[in-house]
Formats: structure tokens, C-alpha cells, sequence
């Protein structure tokens, strides 16, 4: 197997490989069937809390809004 000295490589191109190798890690658990044990649990687990009327939801823009009140993501645009 040969590797790989990512020191050397600039960060373009990092990115570049960091999406082809996502791209064919998910066309290859797709079609193998792979999906993690802890993943399908916790699907499981907030697909009961919604039945169960014990999850809320809201959309993106008011999600950001809490975001911005805490100061966990940098405001762009007011």
C-alpha cells in the first residue's frame, strides 16, 4: 500500500482528495450495506423521541439566531 505525505501536499489539494476519498467511502457503504451500529442507534433513538412528541424543531434562520445569541458562530451579516 503506498502512502501518502500529507505535509507536502498544499491544501487545495488536501480538500480535493479529502472529497474523493469521501465520495468513494460513501458509494462503497452504500453499496455493501455498511452503516455504522452507533448510527443506526441513534437514528432509532430520536425517531422514538419524535414519536413520543418529545422533539422540537425550527428552521435554519431561527437556529442561527440562537447561535448568534450564544456566540457560537461568527456573525456575518446582521
Amino acid at each position: 500500500m503506498q502512502t501518502i505525505d500529507f505535509d507536502t501536499i498544499p491544501l487545495q489539494e488536501k480538500f480535493m482528495l479529502m472529497e474523493q476519498l469521501w465520495e468513494s467511502l460513501s458509494h462503497e457503504a452504500n453499496a455493501n450495506g455498511f452503516t455504522p451500529k452507533w448510527h443506526l442507534n441513534e437514528l432509532d433513538k430520536r425517531q422514538k423521541k419524535i414519536e413520543r412528541g418529545q422533539s422540537s424543531f425550527s428552521d435554519f434562520g431561527d437556529a442561527k439566531k440562537r447561535l448568534y445569541k450564544f456566540d457560537c458562530i461568527e456573525q456575518k451579516h446582521p
